[in-house]
């Protein structure tokens, strides 16, 4: 028995030891910094916003599929019917909710790469605009935060001016995502929902529209700034049509956020590419950034590069219901003039070499 008791105090001490090592290594190990933590947090504020855009509406859509068949059906029913009802609402300007554009989590996104909004010359509330967004890059990362989120200072820099960012319509089609996007104040890139934002919403709208759109998206790669714009006039003719003032815009190290498999045209591969923009509206990228454990792995996230968002001067724009095919190519020239003066300006304060060129196709 006194084996017994012995053995089971010697055991009891021995457990009692291994604790007492534990809990001093465990408070000997360093703890994470600050700055380990403001790390962290901008990493998952990205992370959310790059699965919210690439999922959120492909699950939602396939979650109320699957409640169809189950008990569960009416909430289906019930969103299908909400849809049906609000069916128009993305086409007449939305339905923005300012607390979202001012979510903390946006500040922590800013500062991961981090973006940088430069304001050159102010804008009129008495007016509205097109503000033309360059380059398209793959996820247009400083159009969002700088026109969506609340984070770079759009408001103060512009006092009275309502920003929006145009996207392809059949995202607001897919449930759920279609509320995410409109709260914070994208609107579908249609005719009718531009129109509506610069005719019957009043003045000091600001309606941003990456021009270059998919196509673009196919020529992004570092250290190269080629935009397709040589023939997107339309949004020269809705500016004139209603009177908007265009302005260019350009955010520099938006190409560095990732690296992409680019296929030369005339193959096999690009054409596939083509055909599938055309038939879809965005074009399958090959691309791949960072990993989520570490910046040396590979994954879906963009490198953290500093982007820097120039808006430049606005071109003047009279309001001519139907304009003639030279009046829109003239302020389509003049547009493109003024935008490669912003560029050429602002590059090597940038990242950019004196060398640079804008490529304009």
């Amino acid at each position: 028995m006194k084996t017994i008791i012995a053995a089971c105090s010697q055991n009891l001490s021995g457990n009692c030891a291994s604790v007492q090592t534990a809990l001093r290594t465990l408070l000997a190990a360093p703890w994470p910094s600050q700055r380990d933590l403001r790390s962290w947090l901008q990493l998952l504020s990205v992370l959310q916003w790059v699965l919210s855009f690439l999922l959120l509406g492909i699950v939602s859509l396939l979650l109320l599929i699957y409640l169809v068949f189950t008990s569960f059906w009416p909430i289906s029913a019930l969103y299908l019917a909400w849809i049906i009802f609000d069916w128009d609402t993305p086409e007449k300007g939305g339905r923005r909710l300012p607390c979202l554009r001012r979510w903390p989590v946006w500040k922590h996104f800013r500062d991961y790469f981090p973006v940088k909004l430069v304001k050159t010359h102010d804008l009129s509330p008495s007016h509205n605009y097109i503000i033309g967004s360059h380059p398209h890059g793959i996820l247009c990362v400083g159009a969002f935060c700088n026109f969506i989120t609340g984070s770079t200072g759009f408001s103060e820099m512009f006092p009275g001016i309502r920003p929006f960012l145009t996207t392809l319509a059949g995202n607001f089609r897919l449930p759920v995502f279609r509320e995410y996007l409109m709260s914070g104040g994208l609107c579908p890139v249609t005719r009718r929902a531009i129109g509506y934002l610069l005719s019957q919403n009043g003045t000091g709208n600001a309606v941003a529209i990456v021009i270059g759109g998919a196509a673009e998206s196919l020529s992004c790669r570092p250290g190269i700034t080629t935009l397709i714009l040589k023939n997107r006039k339309g949004f020269v003719r809705m500016a004139l049509q209603h009177g908007a003032y265009l302005v260019p815009s350009f955010s520099f190290g938006e190409n560095d956020l990732f690296r992409q498999v680019v296929f030369e045209e005339g193959s096999w591969m690009r054409s596939i590419q083509q055909r599938f923009q055309k038939m879809m509206g965005f074009a399958p990228c090959v691309f791949y950034g960072r990993g989520l454990t570490s910046v040396q792995s590979r994954g879906f996230l963009p490198y953290a590069r500093p982007i820097t968002t120039v808006v430049g001067e606005p071109v003047m724009v009279p309001k001519i219901e139907d304009p003639s095919h030279e009046t829109v190519d003239m302020y389509h020239e003049m547009y493109v003039r003024s935008l490669l003066k912003l560029f050429n300006e602002n590059k090597t304060k940038y990242g950019l070499s004196e060398s640079d060129e804008l490529h304009i196709l």
